[in-house]
């Protein structure tokens, strides 16, 4: 039962039977919505009463709470557009004013200093139930959203875009209001809308140039955004299977197969937005499903290489998997950073060179469609640009060069993103990692959770850092052909250090790179195990496969407001694992351990993705 309150702002002189007009038009579109009650308190009622009454009734009942002036015309679309922020988060009305006093910081809305506002707000938002408590706390405000912010609340900017909104208070405004409302066709406009505002370039005009036809078609089939994710899964599967064949017809195949896949990726998000059909499963599914995708073409790259007698292909495989995942979860815990500066700011250093990389990427930005800022999307190495280069490399070449140059440009983008973004973290000035269940998303088993972490005593990231480094001099030494015992068991004494500050507060600047750190060690101690015990390379990287979608997995439920399931249990830990892994080695088993763990992560992913699948399908 999703309640709305429909409300008289201050200054609204509208005419009664215009006023009466509107209101039953907004009523009607805030059931549209999915409001079912809709409170509508006479003018000279005190709102406060009722406002802190639906916010009572609606966190009791868990849903969210819709809030809109009775003097706004607007597109219904916006009203549902607010009502249905896909993760679940509160999200106001805005319209773009550069005199206005609020400016979007990544997508939410913030206080602005004098001269620097970019947005104003239109007095209509959606409160999430976990925001409710802070509503019923500043109820009786005579400014509602300054007191929201100013208590701690950051909402999502929805943003009018190619619709029409604006607050009317005269007969005039009215008639004005609705001619421009009219002069919009909603449906085009939302159909282009769909389509992702800032996205990369080949994405941009390769893509969604012409998708947006390929979203109203599955529209039209009554697709849900599932449904494309799953039919972009097989697109996927097929290329990897035709780069296994390697023949050149294959290849050109497996590209042209590779960048339909690529589209029908876009698509379903898009016809998410089209439809305002979201869900927690369907957001995780399709974050889940890229990673997947990718991960099963560079597989199919090495096998096809090493099908036409190519060596390295596999190690090259191997190093890519390693890269991006790694890459994907500094790109998470930074945009988690950015978001709770924007929550909780603190004195930004002057002057430094941090702060000015943070104005010049504000400034880059702004400048849309220029060759700067085309250039700082291009560099950062996204996902279009890989799979185009993956598609058309394959086309032309073969599996290993297309994996040398995934390699090769990912090592590119992850030194620029690092260094740029630990600069900016530092004039930032906040952490993140205290924020949420800190050993969960270290991924520390019962070793570390219930005797290391007891010690209290060291600096997460500095450890980290020296664990990643200690894995990666055993790899060399290993690659080089000489793996000895001692120097595999040795590996143990990182990862007890790594766990001796497991509980200690992770609120530095830069401590949001503590769990890439650790999944690079863990993945780069699993290489380790394998070249000791001359584990085939294919086996090593199923295993990599799966954690990787383990470490997905709890990284996918936090952006996607998925629910936290067992999916993030201990499961070993990554200690716990690289013990096993170890211990299996140095016994003469590195091959049955690793092929025994892969099952092992692998199969209670897929234990737990099935459940979660079904209670969506049940819930739905």
């Amino acid at each position: 039962m999703t309640l709305a309150l429909l409300y008289a702002p201050a200054g609204d002189a509208l005419p009664i039977a215009d006023a009466d007009r509107l209101a039953e038009d907004l009523t009607t579109a805030l059931h549209s919505a999915g409001a079912s009650v809709i409170d509508h308190p006479a003018r000279n009622e005190d709102v406060t009463g009722h406002l802190r009454e639906l916010a009572r009734q609606a966190r009791e009942a868990h849903e969210p709470l819709l809030i809109c002036p009775d003097n706004l015309v607007a597109h219904g679309s916006l009203l549902w557009t607010l009502a249905t922020e896909p993760a679940g988060r509160s999200t106001v009305l805005v319209a773009p004013d550069p005199g206005g006093d609020l400016r979007e910081d990544r997508g939410r809305v913030v206080p602005a200093e004098p001269g620097t506002g970019t947005v104003r707000f239109l007095g209509a938002m959606c409160v999430a139930p976990a925001d409710l408590p802070l509503l019923e706390k500043v109820a009786d405000s005579d400014d509602l959203l300054p007191a929201l912010i100013e208590a701690g609340l950051a909402p999502i900017a929805t943003r009018i875009r190619l619709l029409h909104a604006e607050q009317v208070n005269t007969g005039e405004e009215l008639a004005a209001a609705r001619d421009a409302v009219a002069a919009v066709d909603e449906d085009a406009a939302r159909l282009r809308l769909a389509v992702k505002e800032q996205d990369d370039f080949f994405t941009t005009y390769a893509v969604s140039s012409w998708s947006p036809l390929v979203t109203k078609a599955a529209a039209r089939l009554r697709l849900t955004p599932t449904g494309v994710t799953a039919l972009s899964v097989l697109f996927a599967v097929a290329a990897a299977l035709a780069f296994w064949q390697a023949s050149r017809l294959a290849m050109v195949a497996g590209g042209v197969l590779l960048y339909l896949g690529f589209v029908l990726d876009c698509v379903d998000g898009q016809l998410a937005r089209y439809t305002r059909r979201f869900d927690a499963f369907g957001g995780w599914l399709d974050t889940m499903a890229d990673r997947a995708k990718e991960y099963a073409v560079y597989a199919g790259l090495a096998a096809g290489a090493e099908r036409i007698g190519l060596p390295y292909a596999w190690p090259l495989a191997i190093t890519a998997i390693i890269l991006q995942t790694a890459r994907h979860m500094t790109d998470t815990w930074y945009g988690a950073l950015h978001d709770e500066a924007a929550i909780h700011p603190a004195a930004p250093a002057s002057g430094g060179v941090g702060a000015r990389l943070s104005a010049a990427s504000v400034k880059a930005q702004s400048q849309r469609g220029s060759l700067v800022y085309w250039a700082k999307r291009i560099v950062v190495f996204p996902i279009g640009e890989r799979w185009a280069l993956i598609a058309v490399l394959a086309a032309l070449t073969n599996g290993r060069v297309t994996l040398a140059a995934v390699v090769g440009f990912g090592l590119l983008a992850a030194a620029y993103t690092l260094a740029l973004r630990s600069l900016r973290a530092l004039s930032m000035r906040v952490g993140v990692l205290h924020t949420v269940d800190t050993m969960r998303h270290r991924d520390d088993g019962p070793l570390v959770r219930a005797v290391l972490s007891r010690a209290g005593i060291g600096r997460p990231l500095p450890l980290a850092a020296l664990a990643v480094v200690w894995a990666l001099a055993t790899v060399g030494v290993f690659a080089a052909g000489e793996p000895s015992a001692w120097l595999l068991a040795l590996l143990i004494l990182p990862v007890v250090a790594c766990g001796l500050p497991a509980r200690s507060r992770h609120g530095g600047a830069l401590d949001w790179l503590v769990p890439a750190a650790l999944r690079a060690a863990e993945y780069l101690i699993v290489v380790a195990v394998a070249l000791y015990g001359s584990v085939p390379p294919a086996v090593v990287f199923l295993l990599l496969f799966t954690l990787a979608l383990r470490h997905y997995d709890l990284t996918a439920r936090m952006e996607k407001g998925a629910p936290a399931t067992g999916a993030g249990a201990a499961l070993l830990g990554w200690d716990g694992r690289v013990l096993l892994l170890v211990l299996a080695a140095i016994a003469g088993y590195a091959t049955h351990g690793i092929a025994i763990l892969a099952v092992f992560v692998g199969g209670a992913f897929a234990v737990v993705a099935i459940k979660d699948w079904r209670t969506s399908r049940t819930a739905a």
